[in-house]
């Protein structure tokens, strides 16, 4: 029988062997609410792409498993718990690899909620990383952020390694009046790219 992982006061199973070799960098994303495609087809999907033609090394995706519904009170949490668990699993089976996380719309929700941003500690079921997992995280990319219309921000140790992205009009990380701009960050995926690139 398999060993556990305990962290965060939850148990997660201990990671299995792998025949294939690890990826240098794990791109980890959640997707926004009820975002179609398997990273996302609106950021993730076309922002993997770019990172892959941009970053020199070897890289995975992973999609965070959880309901991105607005409607269901433990979706949040829900997505929290998988990202810490997925990473803690990468962690102890790829002792070198790094973790970039994106986070979009209700994603980005998430994101907040494994870092400790501060309001998100009263989400049912949230899940956050400890120190030492939380320092293999060399990226974190938000877009369309819910958290950044409230005021809050990444905690001070993420800062530097945090692009957060607001298209103008968004009306969910901008109070905007435009719906249309909470799906058009085509056009962040490069400075994106380029912000990853430079921590890395």
């Amino acid at each position: 029988m398999g060993i556990a992982l305990l962290l965060a006061g939850v148990l997660y199973p201990a990671p299995q062997a792998r025949a294939q070799g690890c990826a240098a960098v794990d791109v980890v994303v959640a997707r926004g609410t009820t975002e179609p495609g398997y990273l996302g087809s609106a950021v993730g999907d076309p922002l993997y792409a770019d990172l892959q033609r941009r970053l020199p090394m070897s890289l995975s995706g992973y999609r965070v498993n959880y309901p991105a519904d607005l409607t269901n009170v433990g979706s949040v949490g829900d997505g929290s718990g998988d990202l810490v668990a997925h990473l803690a699993n990468q962690a102890a089976a790829c002792p070198d690899q790094r973790f970039v996380v994106v986070g979009y719309s209700q994603g980005a929700a998430v994101v907040h909620t494994v870092l400790g941003t501060g309001p998100t500690g009263g989400i049912p079921g949230a899940v956050r990383l400890n120190g030492a997992l939380g320092s293999r995280i060399s990226v974190v990319l938000l877009f369309g952020d819910p958290l950044r219309l409230a005021g809050w921000g990444v905690p001070a140790q993420f800062a530097t390694r945090t692009a957060n992205f607001c298209a103008p009009g968004d009306p969910v990380c901008a109070g905007g009046l435009n719906p249309a701009a909470h799906v058009s960050y085509g056009g962040d995926f490069v400075a994106a790219a380029d912000f990853t690139a430079s921590r890395l």
